[in-house]
């Protein structure tokens, strides 16, 4: 460390409080991927185009929900393309998806240059906090506003969580990274149960307040919106500057400074093969976890034959137990070094989808053993890998790595349910489609074993943790 970085390190006490602090932003943004776009959104933003195209049938005399009137047989359009109004959220999540892709690295070579983290971090959160509040607005037939909305909220939760992750390396050392990335996923599983659950109580007791169903889910967005927001302002009040920027550049400077920058880095990761091929297997299995856990209530619905408040329950399980296997998997690496832990947790994985195959149609009890399983697994796999791959990333580099570690992620998210919903096609299963994700866990789980850790840790000049 420099003399000039020196004099921005906190003492003990200070870094206490930044870690706690730090492990707030995982409680407070995991409402939108939770609450907002996993359970609400979907199917508030279809029914609204859906009614938009309805009453253009009742304006223009134009058929645009042919036959029954089904959801998806009521046709939209957007920037000239017409489409089936229940493909809406799938063409939305692709294309929400590809921007991030285009924004996420950018964002990491610009935070790493000006090191404006912290500022970066409120602008982003509280962006996206206010673009989920908007969603509120949409109504009647302004669903194209809810896309524009969703698409600015989904780029800010990306751009935001670069930033957020880039802190890791610079608030914890070696020894200390498995331990606060774990305790801030599992965190964040528990504040992501805690505000859905109270969503799903305003949602199913909307009649007992005297609100309608749709009032109901608007104030969804909006309490999400002030709840990411409220709960950045405790990481955003313990966070701070830890090195010196490297540019002076502000404004449109320093978007083009950026771009310098990230493709200097780009060019220059090829000098560390070995933290790529970490992230080339972190792709493959990441893949593999958040197909489960999108698939797994039309596994359970489709499949299993599972009423809808079966489901919900299984989802509030797979949060809550989400916490456990989160803190349970930081103690693991403590003992036995995040390596081992991933491994054993990818086969942990293995065995879920062979134990989902058997369970019988009907029987929720099952079903929610089930998601113990999958919760005990589905934080702590995704918290050692970002608290390792932390490791291996070259220092004052950090925020454009993970950029690329997010990008990675995105990049691959489609061929998991490319391959389950081909497996179901093909055999007329969903029993073969879940068995059929195992592939991934697999070939994760070689891969992980094929990189040397230790040698990928001081091939970019950082310590390796005591236990491996």
């Amino acid at each position: 460390m420099s003399v000039m970085d020196s004099e921005l390190a906190p003492d003990a006490a200070g870094r206490r409080r930044e870690q706690r602090g730090w492990c707030w932003y995982d409680w407070a943004n995991s409402v939108f991927p939770t609450s907002v776009t996993t359970v609400f959104l979907s199917l508030y933003l279809t029914s609204v185009a859906t009614e938009s195209a309805r009453a253009d049938v009742a304006r223009n005399g134009v058929n645009a929900c042919p036959g029954d009137n089904a959801l998806q047989r009521c046709d939209i359009s957007l920037l000239g393309l017409s489409f089936p109004a229940g493909s809406l959220w799938g063409y939305l999540l692709s294309v929400a998806t590809v921007v991030q892709v285009l924004v996420l690295p950018i964002t990491g070579a610009i935070a790493d240059r000006t090191q404006n983290k912290r500022a970066m971090l409120a602008s982003f959160a509280f962006g996206g906090a206010l673009a989920t509040a908007m969603l509120a607005l949409v109504a009647g037939s302004n669903w194209q506003f809810g896309v524009a909305m969703f698409i600015a909220a989904n780029i800010c939760f990306g751009a935001s969580v670069v930033v957020y992750y880039s802190f890791l390396p610079e608030i914890a050392d070696a020894d200390e990274r498995d331990q606060l990335s774990s305790r801030g996923w599992a965190f964040g599983y528990l504040g992501g149960g805690l505000a859905l659950g109270l969503h799903l109580v305003l949602y199913l007791g909307h009649d007992a307040v005297g609100l309608s169903t749709e009032t109901a889910v608007r104030l969804v967005f909006v309490s999400s919106g002030v709840w990411w927001a409220a709960f950045t302002l405790l990481p955003l009040a313990a966070l701070r500057r830890h090195r010196r920027p490297e540019g002076t550049e502000r404004g449109a400077s320093a978007l083009t400074a950026g771009f310098k920058q990230l493709a200097s880095t780009v060019k220059g990761a090829r000098h560390f093969p070995l933290t790529l091929g970490f992230l080339g297997a972190y792709m493959v299995y990441t893949d593999g976890i958040a197909t489960v856990a999108n698939v797994s209530a039309q596994y359970g619905s489709l499949e299993l034959k599972l009423p809808q408040d079966s489901l919900i329950i299984t989802l509030l399980i797979v949060q809550f137990i989400a916490f456990v296997g989160g803190v349970l998997h930081g103690r693991a690496a403590r003992r036995f070094g995040a390596k081992k832990t991933i491994m054993v947790s990818l086969v942990c994985w293995i065995l879920v989808l062979g134990a989902a195959y058997f369970v019988q149609a009907g029987q929720a009890l099952q079903f929610y053993g089930l998601a113990v399983g999958i919760g005990l697994v589905l934080g702590g796999t995704n918290a050692l890998s970002r608290s390792l791959f932390s490791q291996m990333v070259p220092e004052g580099k950090e925020a454009e790595y993970f950029s690329l570690y997010e990008v990675g992620e995105r990049s691959t998210s489609w061929l998991g349910p490319l391959v389950f919903a081909g497996v179901g096609q093909a055999t007329g299963s969903f029993r073969l489609a879940i068995i059929s994700l195992v592939v991934f866990f697999a070939i994760g789980l070689v891969l992980v074993a094929l990189v040397p850790v230790r040698r990928a840790i001081e091939a970019v000049g950082n310590r390796p943790p005591a236990v491996l």
